[in-house]
């Protein structure tokens, strides 16, 4: 049980990202810093150029890849703890990608919990959100309103095996559009089985990290300048939203893309993407799933980041739950599908080498 204390000022939100001044470390620093506590392994969330950085297990392999095989990484397990300058920082399932964390603060009777991105649905592969009693919850609200509310993960994967179906006896090449990390794994992890399903380069190299550090996914194939269209088309094409336009794609046999985003829930979504399919599919919390973690955490106080920042911090006001909007460069779904899905550690590298020192 949570007993009512004054609160401290355990964290703060400054110019590098959230601070916690007692510890003297930072949680998902956007620019470089000391000792920065990291909840996953999206570019937006994990920087190049951090002297320390304290990740899951599984995070691990990932940021090395995506980032630099020389970082300096320290790791827990969910539920283990370290303690530092007496801030006892402690990591729980997001269930938004494969080790994706809640870091859970203490300090002198005092818990915060910053969650990063999360999402309350089980997806089958990452690990389940589990909400944490605390004092402070930050809490991300990309899909921060009520029209964002998801259908069960198993109708959505009908709707694609269904559409997949459809389009091989018309000889169409079914490209499904998701990220490298996270969205990728989700849909191989719950489509294999009927078809062959084939990747692009960037997400068969994390696969092969991910299965590496001991976390089962079903097989797949690697696309080379030697895999044919005819092999294609008889199968699941899986690319990163960077392919999106490209003109590998357009010289498929008779492809369709299916977008598979949160987005896709708005149908004004979905012309702007000129897709030829949309996929309600989202690896963060809908508006029931956001609402459910909250009350979940008992919180006092709840810090709200990335999204419909506004909306969604006066929906909880009014609900008598005080929050507070806070601005962040946490980027939202869509943000993160404009961005090159490969490793970026060296344009990461340049635009820090940009920053003046504050």
């Amino acid at each position: 049980m949570i007993y009512c204390l004054v609160l401290m000022a355990l964290i703060e939100f400054t110019k590098r990202g959230i601070y916690c001044k007692q510890g003297d470390f930072y949680v998902d620093p956007w620019w470089p810093v000391d000792y920065a506590v990291t909840t996953h392994g999206h570019s937006d969330h994990v920087r190049f150029g951090n002297k320390h950085y304290l990740c899951h297990t599984l995070t691990k392999p990932i940021i090395k890849r995506r980032i630099s095989e020389d970082l300096n990484v320290e790791t827990l397990n969910y539920g283990e703890s370290i303690v530092r300058n007496g801030v006892n920082i402690s990591f729980y399932p997001a269930g938004h990608i494969i080790g994706s964390a809640q870091v859970r603060l203490e300090y002198k009777g005092e818990i915060c919990v910053i969650s990063g991105d999360y999402k309350t649905e089980d997806d089958g592969i990452s690990d389940i959100f589990e909400p944490i009693k605390c004092h402070s919850f930050v809490s991300e609200s990309t899909f921060g309103l009520p029209v964002y509310k998801w259908q069960k993960q198993d109708l959505v994967f009908d709707k694609i095996k269904s559409w997949v179906s459809d389009n091989i006896p018309q000889q169409k090449t079914s490209v499904l559009i998701a990220y490298s990390l996270g969205k990728a794994q989700r849909l191989i992890k719950n489509l294999a089985g009927s078809v062959p399903i084939y990747v692009h380069n960037s997400i068969a190299n994390l696969n092969e990290v991910i299965i590496n550090a001991g976390v089962n996914l079903p097989e797949t194939i690697r696309i080379t300048p030697e895999t044919t269209k005819d092999e294609l088309q008889r199968g699941i094409v899986i690319v990163p939203p960077a392919m999106r336009d490209s003109r590998w794609i357009k010289n498929l046999s008779h492809p369709v893309t299916g977008i598979c985003s949160g987005w896709m829930q708005v149908r004004a979504h979905r012309r702007w993407q000129s897709a030829d399919a949309g996929f309600a599919l989202s690896d963060h919390a809908d508006w029931t799933g956001l609402m459910d973690a909250i009350t979940a955490t008992g919180a006092e106080k709840v810090y709200v980041t990335h999204g419909f920042t506004a909306a969604f911090s006066r929906f909880l006001n009014d609900e008598g739950i005080e929050s507070e909007e806070v601005m962040t460069k946490f980027g939202q779904e869509d943000d993160e599908e404009n961005k090159v899905d490969l490793a970026d550690g060296e344009n990461q590298k340049k635009e820090t080498e940009n920053i003046s020192a504050e």
